[in-house]
Formats: C-alpha cells, structure tokens, sequence
C-alpha cells in the first residue's frame, strides 16, 4: 500500500534529527575523553565528519522533499485530467445520444451489441444490424459496449459514427469460486450487468435489446421487437422477448409468423424492461448469468416469448464456450427471410390465458404414439404428433431420436411450455410435441 507523502517526509526528519543526535553524542564523548593533543585531532577530525555527514543528509532530505513535492503536483493534475476526461467522455456519449435520438420519437429500444476482443466479428455484426436499423434508426438507438481494452475492437467501434460506444474497464482480478473455472465468464457477467444498469439506470431507458457481437439479424428483427414491446409492457407474466429458437434449425421450422410461449428463456437476442431489470440488477450473478435466468427462484413462473423461426443467427463458431454445439446446433439454424408485417399481427393469442388454451387444444388434439419407435411411426403419419416422455432420461432419449436440444435446466428442457417442446417435423406443417407426464394436466387439458 502506498504511503502518504507527508507520512514520509516526517519519516526523513526523524531520521535526520535522530543521526544529528547520535553524531553530536559521539562528538561530546569522543571530546570529553581526549586528555591529549592526538584526541583533540581526532576529535576535530570527528566533528568535520559528523558536520560533513548531517549536510549530506540534509541534501539527501531536501531532495526528497522536493521529489515529494513534485509527485503531489502530478497526482494533482492527473486527477484534474482524469475529472476532465470523464466530463469529456460523459459529454460526448451526451452529444452522441442527442444525434441518435428524435426528440419527437420515444424510442422503442437501446439496443447494445456486447463485444469483448473480437474485431472481425464485431464488424460482421454491426454490418448486419445498420442494414434493416438505419430506416428505424431513432426508434432504436444503437450502442456497443466493450468489456476490455483491445485497441482494435475499440478502434472499429469508433469508426461507426452513428453508434454511441462505451467501454467497461475493470482491472480487479478476477476470483472464481470453483478452482480451474473459466474467468471469461465471471467477466461476461460482470460486463452485462455494468452495461445494463449504464443503459437503465444511467440513459433511464424503458426497454434494451442485448446482442453478442457474433450475430446476424434477420431482415423484420426490429420490426418483430416493436410488435412485441407492447406485448412485454402489458402482460406481466412475460419476462423477456426473444428472437431466438434453441431447436429452430431449418429441419425443426416452418411458419415464419408463429411465436410461443416458452418456461426456458433462450438468450441469443433479447429484449426486457427497465422493470425487470430493476429487479435482476441487485442479485445479479458473479458468472452464468443465462443459467441464473434460467432458475424457477429468479424467472418466477414468468415466461418468455420466442418465435419459431429465429430472428438472429449466432456465426461464433469461437467464443468463450469453444465453439460448444456449434456444428450441431447453431450452425443449421434458420433465420428468417420472409417479410413479416408485424404491426398487422395480432398478437394478443400470445396473452397468458388465451395462449394455455389455445395451445392446450393444439397438444390435446396431436396423434398420440407410444413406444422405443416413436420416431418410425411419426414419420409414417401425416398428422400432428404427440410422444409423451416419463422423465428427462427419457425425454433426452426421444430428443436425441430427432436431433433437437436435449438440455435441460432447473428442470426444464430448452424451448419448452409446460413440459411440451414442439418442433415442425421436416421443415413440413407437421408439428411432433414431445410431452411430459403432467404437461396435460398443466394444459388443463
């Protein structure tokens, strides 16, 4: 720890006053004791020593009280720079906000791409979002938030002058609380939830989309989150929107319009509200912050609106999970191309109420088929199928039969609705649920 400078120099002169005193002592002494005229030399001989010595240390003080003295000017005006440097940086985020934004227009939105240290990716990213953001530009105003100091994702970010960019810098070093745990992820987590309160609390925004800077968007992107929006600020029992589907690989889809309900919150693009996050923000987790989402003590019995056909593409083939599932399940996703009016669409079959028994109806009425070959006799019917799985074991079995997401979290398994994962056999309008052993009874069907 350093010390303070006045702590030292009164060090300097204890030390100088107390080697005044030891030599001046020794001088008496050596004085006192000579009876002859050799001790009286070697007393005088003493004393130019002692004298020569107390200058020398009194230089040795001044300079280092002038050392001192120069060191606290600079810490002075770096802290003056540093002061000025944040009203700077805070005043052009200001200026830059002012340009991006329509007063006339209450945006819909902050949306933030979260990079970290991948230049290239970040570039193909942004690209993908300035194409469909631009027309929208003032409904949804764009922002990077980088995690680190890499100087050429700092660099392309600058270049993009209709984006407000931040940047989290946290030197503290990183503890995990299990021994050879991946630090990458006690930094995602610590970076989202520096970036969310930024855009919430800081720019007091009512909703943000989060993206990862390793994603493509799909041409009705903000078209679909400003239909849903109204959605996410009407019904309380969704918690976020997102563009995302875990099984929505071009085998698995089919209807570009449809949009569920979903009990596992997918991630991968999504939007929630300053509510929300209001409420997340003060139990924010260390590390896996998408898993603690996906915790029943934290979602509460909320649900997520997902659609059928993604509205991003994740290309992060590496990241922080290693490419992780990427050849089997990122890469084949589809993402939407069709054009989709969504301020057309009624979306209120997509309220709580009305959802449950839609979709109860639509899982009642599926053809039930039993047995280890379930796969065999789906394909040989041309209708809506139904398979009911006893336990995760099971459910794992049948899921990896047909090639979807076989995880499960907190007792859910990805993209499911009262224990019911449903997915478009052959990219046909067929449609296979796969059903738990009290899905039924949660349907009130």
């Amino acid at each position: 720890m350093a010390r303070n400078p006045c702590d030292i120099r009164l060090l300097l002169v204890a030390a100088a006053v107390a080697f005044i005193y030891i030599q001046v002592r020794l001088f008496s002494t050596q004085s006192s004791s000579s009876s002859n005229s050799h001790s009286s030399d070697a007393g005088r001989l003493a004393e130019a020593k002692c004298e020569s010595q107390l200058h020398a240390m009194i230089d040795q003080v001044s300079a280092q009280q002038e050392k001192i003295a120069a060191l606290e000017e600079m810490k002075v005006r770096q802290d003056e720079e540093r002061v000025q440097l944040k009203i700077l940086i805070q005043d052009l985020e200001k200026r830059s906000l002012q340009t991006l934004t329509n007063k006339n227009v209450v945006p819909v939105a902050a949306v933030v791409i979260m990079a970290c240290n991948r230049p290239d990716y970040l570039q193909r990213t942004v690209e993908s979002i300035l194409k469909y953001q631009k027309a929208v530009a003032s409904k949804f105003p764009l922002f990077i938030s980088q995690d680190g100091t890499n100087g050429e994702v700092k660099k392309k970010a600058l270049s993009y002058t209709q984006i407000t960019f931040m940047q989290h810098v946290d030197l503290e070093p990183v503890r995990t609380e299990r021994p050879g745990e991946n630090v990458a992820y006690y930094k995602i987590a610590n970076h989202y939830k520096w970036a969310l309160d930024e855009l919430f609390i800081k720019h007091d925004f009512r909703r943000v989309i989060i993206l990862e800077d390793d994603m493509e968007i799909a041409p009705d992107f903000f078209e679909y989150f400003e239909a849903a929006a109204k959605l996410l600020d009407t019904d309380k029992s969704i918690m976020a929107v997102s563009s995302w589907n875990d099984n929505g690989q071009k085998q698995f889809v089919y209807d570009p319009k449809a949009l569920y309900r979903s009990d596992f919150f997918p991630g991968l693009g999504w939007m929630l509200t300053k509510s929300t996050w209001m409420e997340l923000s003060p139990k924010w987790p260390k590390a896996y912050w998408d898993d603690w989402v996906r915790l029943k003590e934290v979602h509460r019995d909320r649900q997520f609106i997902r659609p059928e056909v993604c509205r991003t593409y994740n290309f992060g083939e590496h990241g922080s999970s290693m490419g992780q599932f990427f050849d089997q399940y990122l890469k084949p996703i589809k993402l939407n191309d069709a054009h989709i009016d969504w301020n057309s669409e009624d979306l209120s079959y997509l309220k709580e109420d009305k959802f449950l028994t839609k979709f109860g109806k639509d899982v009642a009425s599926a053809t039930p088929v039993h047995g280890s070959d379930a796969l065999l006799k789906a394909h040989n019917l041309d209708v809506d199928v139904r398979i009911q799985y006893d336990n995760q074991g099971d459910f794992e079995r049948i899921a990896r039969q047909f090639g979807i997401f076989e995880e499960w979290k907190d007792g859910v398994p990805r993209a499911a609705y009262k224990g019911v994962v449903v997915f478009r056999y052959k990219s046909s309008r067929r449609r296979i649920y796969l059903v738990g052993p009290d899905s039924l009874g949660q349907l009130g069907v």
